[in-house]
């Protein structure tokens, strides 16, 4: 069954890597819209994402989904979830087109509907002129509109991202992030990490991540007015500067 409008609560979140934690009592609340997870490299929005994804299992503190009043189990939703890592396995010699069909196969979508879908998407992406390169050739950010392609194929009600836009050019980066703002359009729940802090004002909410916690999270714009900075780098300094004292 699909469920619509799925949100996530996440209360006291754990996670031990090694000897450290990678997670240290993370509180925060997905319901709708484009989430972004800002913060450097090892503040643990990666550990985050695979945890909430299932990959990592939680040492304290719950995940909790809903879709509307009901409350369901992460198996309710695990189908209508999907994940695209930072370090993405595509085929190097697989062609897009390829790279959809294999994908259309792992999912085990119907043929018309894939036909349906796999139009929609390398529309959106403007890759369609594109269908038979193979991935090696690609560039990043034709690379990762076609990760996102493959995630998308299902047809998730959730969608998280880590760090898409990481190493891809200005105008690839500005291209990614209008076809995110159409998948927010369409309802689906869009949780993405960067450490690029300049993007946390693209989102509808923000959740600044700093080793293991949240610092702040709510309305970009609404955070920087209550904080009298101009910008989340600023934001982000003057946050950590405090937690050193």
């Amino acid at each position: 069954m699909n469920w619509p409008n799925v949100s996530i609560e996440v209360t006291g979140l754990k996670k031990r890597r090694g000897e450290t934690w990678a997670l240290s009592g993370v509180d925060a609340f997905f319901g709708g819209g484009l989430h972004g997870l800002i913060g450097p490299d090892g503040s643990g929005k990666t550990t985050f994402l695979r945890t909430l994804m299932g990959l990592l299992s939680p040492d304290e503190g719950s995940i909790k989904f809903k879709s509307g009043d009901k409350i369901l189990t992460f198996q309710d939703v695990r189908s209508q979830m999907a994940y695209m890592p930072q370090q993405q396995s595509l085929y190097a010699d697989l062609s897009i087109a390829e790279h959809l069909d294999f994908f259309q196969d792992l999912y085990e979508i119907p043929p018309t509907e894939y036909l349906k879908k796999k139009s929609e998407l390398l529309q959106m992406t403007r890759l369609e002129p594109f269908v038979d390169r193979p991935a090696g050739q690609l560039s990043g950010g034709m690379y990762k509109k076609l990760g996102l392609m493959c995630a998308l194929l299902q047809s998730p009600a959730v969608i998280l991202l880590d760090e898409p836009t990481n190493g891809v050019d200005p105008i690839s980066r500005r291209e990614f992030w209008e076809l995110l703002y159409r998948l927010r359009d369409e309802g689906i729940l869009v949780i993405i990490s960067t450490a690029y802090m300049e993007e946390a004002e693209r989102c509808s909410h923000v959740h600044l991540f700093d080793q293991g916690k949240i610092l702040l999270q709510g309305e970009p714009r609404e955070l920087l007015r209550k904080q009298g900075v101009d910008n989340f780098q600023e934001l982000f300094l003057q946050k950590t500067e405090m937690g050193k004292k």
